[in-house]
């Protein structure tokens, strides 16, 4: 049996996540998470959102981590991970009236993130929702001295990565139909932005 992989951020964030999306997504049907990582927050989020049916992406090599947690909870509303890489101009045929991302932008490139927003626009319903969980800056300025420290480290790793601007990936929302409904301020210096496909 695989052992299950484990992110601690995963862990002390998961609760308040769950406490935006049980009001955000209390409408949606048919959900896409991109990047599920380890598989902790589709199982956490997929136990609490019952009426939602949940879809895990990643890369092909996060699958068997995903799957661990996936068969021990065995939810019928979760399923297995779909092979999603944003750089790949075919994603997946599937529509989904919700996407959730947690922690992805500021480990892509920023070509990357464009894609990404390429493919919502593809993907996504009019009036469908996107949830995009992590930090961000705000007019080019670090919200805090630990954000700034945070960035630092992600480009010694990835140069090409980093904490986003707002700004810079509302314009990419806008372009593909989204306006932004709401912005919540989260616990460690993060923050859950939502948009709604209106075209």
């Amino acid at each position: 049996m695989t052992t299950k992989p484990f992110a601690e951020s995963c862990e002390q964030n998961k609760q308040a996540i769950l406490n935006v999306l049980e009001k955000v997504l209390a409408d949606s049907r048919h959900l896409l998470e991109f990047g599920s990582g380890t598989g902790q927050h589709a199982v956490y989020f997929g136990q609490h959102l019952p009426h939602l049916q949940w879809q895990t992406s990643d890369l092909q090599n996060n699958h068997e981590g995903i799957k661990a947690w996936l068969e021990e909870a065995a939810l019928p509303n979760v399923l297995s991970p779909l092979a999603l890489d944003v750089s790949d101009a075919h994603w997946p045929p599937i529509s989904v009236d919700s996407i959730f991302s947690a922690n992805a932008l500021h480990i892509m490139s920023w070509r990357c993130v464009e894609h990404l927003f390429v493919g919502i626009g593809k993907i996504l319903e009019s009036n469908g929702l996107v949830c995009i969980y992590g930090p961000f800056n705000y007019n080019n300025a670090f919200t805090s001295e630990s954000n700034e420290k945070f960035d630092g480290w992600l480009k010694s790793r990835d140069p090409e990565s980093g904490i986003r601007n707002f700004e810079n990936v509302d314009a990419l929302a806008r372009a593909q139909g989204l306006v932004l409904v709401e912005d919540y301020e989260m616990p460690a210096n993060n923050r859950t932005l939502v948009w709604e496909k209106i075209t």
